[in-house]
């Protein structure tokens, strides 16, 4: 008996430790790190953030979710992290650098206006339908669904190939801790979302 309880002495704060992780994995947050150039100069290849599974995703949210299935050319267990440009029942169009959510343009002061010219491109959510042979064809982001952008246009893969993120892959919102990025960064991120 004396063995057992010996046993289940250091068992049991272990079994309760990995539960608690769990459940915080699971349901609260969870630290990941940054994979590739595409929400640069905001996050960085290898950067660690805070995923945040309980908060409401709103416009401009930096969001982490489940790409298989979304983007054709991603693999199972692949998850990106892209900025919300377009909420459900949103237009969205971009001409000359600026994006516009409903026939008026957002601020984009999270990149630099060199990064919204050069590689966001001229078009309309109708138009990358048809141009990429979209399931849905409409000109405004459907229900349960999100249009998103990489901050750094000219190198992202983002919905504007592949269309829009279903609300039920979203894993959840980013918020960069205090210890990384800059400041300015780190606002960029966790800032902004109206």
């Amino acid at each position: 008996m004396k063995t057992f309880r010996n046993i289940l002495s250091w068992v049991l704060p272990i079994v309760v430790a990995l539960a608690v992780v769990f459940v915080v994995r699971t349901y609260l947050l969870e630290v990941v790190k940054v994979s590739g150039d595409s929400m640069e100069p905001n996050l960085v290849n290898g950067e660690a953030m805070i995923v945040t599974k309980p908060t409401a995703v709103k416009r401009l949210s930096v969001i982490v979710f489940d790409a298989y299935g979304e983007d054709p050319t991603a693999a199972k267990n692949t998850n990106y992290v892209k900025r919300v440009i377009g909420m459900p029942g949103d237009q969205v169009a971009s001409k000359n650098g600026y994006i516009y959510i409903n026939n008026r343009k957002i601020k984009q002061s999270f990149i630099s206006k060199s990064e919204r010219g050069i590689g966001t491109g001229d078009w309309t959510l109708g138009g990358l339908a048809k141009q990429h042979n979209w399931t849905y064809q409409g000109n405004t982001v459907p229900k349960g669904h999100y249009f998103v952008l990489g901050d750094h246009r000219s190198v992202s893969e983002d919905g504007r190939a592949w269309g829009y993120v279903d609300a039920k892959k979203i894993m959840g919102v980013v918020k960069v801790p205090f210890w990384e990025g800059s400041s300015e960064h780190r606002a960029n991120v966790n800032g902004l979302a109206s």
